[in-house]
């Protein structure tokens, strides 16, 4: 019995990997989050697959549906949102499983920076503007940042920011970034990336507040903040620069 752990991707059901779809199809029982999964992406599963939703679910619960499904010899797809690696919540279900001598895999899936910078039609990083893109979210209820994860020191860099789950504290991310990155920066606000209701909001440090007063996003919106989301006139990258020897190229 192995618990697959799947990344459904940012929200378009059809934004699933082809591993993940196919681990879908064969696991007779699936955990999946359902506040932030589409229903659509659950038809890969068979016909008869015991399907549950772990939003109401605590950790220990969900630690019983793993369990469960040990004594039953069936493997579990573990539908989680975007992908695995940035927050969620992923390793403290993994480390139960370990204490347990439970097996499991990891699958990635498309990460909602990357859904949201395509709604965009941007690349984050472009030479001599932005050649790092830093994925971070602010203190809140649910944990504290570690001593040195501040807005101010990322904007120290210049990076090309993008800020999750704090549309709710927009006005904190502003007077955090506008010393550092001037009130002219370009300021993107992607809600739902993917999804059919997707929303694309477009301004600057210094008028992004005006912007969502008047449209206002919810908690399902990821902030982007940089010069590369709307720089013009930057040189091209050397990849495909005829006078660049590269071992690709004669």
């Amino acid at each position: 019995m192995t618990v697959h752990f799947i990344g459904a991707g940012p929200g378009a059901a059809d934004l699933i990997t082809l591993r993940g779809r196919d681990l879908l199809a064969r696991c007779p029982v699936c955990l999946y989050a359902g506040s932030i999964v589409p229903r659509e992406m659950l038809a890969h599963c068979p016909p008869d697959a015991r399907l549950v939703d772990t939003a109401p679910l605590s950790l220990d619960a969900i630690e019983q549906e793993f369990i469960q499904a040990e004594a039953a010899a069936q493997d579990v797809a573990r539908l989680h949102s975007g992908d695995l690696s940035v927050y969620s919540a992923v390793a403290e279900q993994i480390r139960r499983l370990d204490r347990r001598g439970i097996a499991w895999t990891m699958t990635p899936g498309v990460p909602a920076f990357a859904a949201a910078a395509a709604a965009l039609g941007r690349e984050l990083t472009l030479p001599e503007i932005a050649q790092s893109v830093v994925l971070t979210r602010l203190p809140g209820r649910a944990s504290a940042m570690p001593p040195g994860e501040t807005l101010k020191n990322f904007a120290a860099t210049g990076a090309t920011l993008a800020i999750h789950l704090a549309i709710h504290r927009l006005a904190d991310v502003v007077a955090a970034l506008a010393p550092h990155y001037g009130a002219d920066c370009p300021v993107a606000i992607v809600v739902r990336a993917s999804w059919p209701d997707q929303r694309v909001l477009r301004g600057t440090l210094a008028d992004i507040l005006d912007k969502h007063a008047a449209d206002p996003a919810g908690r399902t919106a990821l902030i982007l903040v940089g010069r590369a989301l709307a720089a013009e006139g930057f040189r091209d990258s050397a990849l495909y620069d005829a006078g660049y020897a590269r071992r690709f190229r004669a």
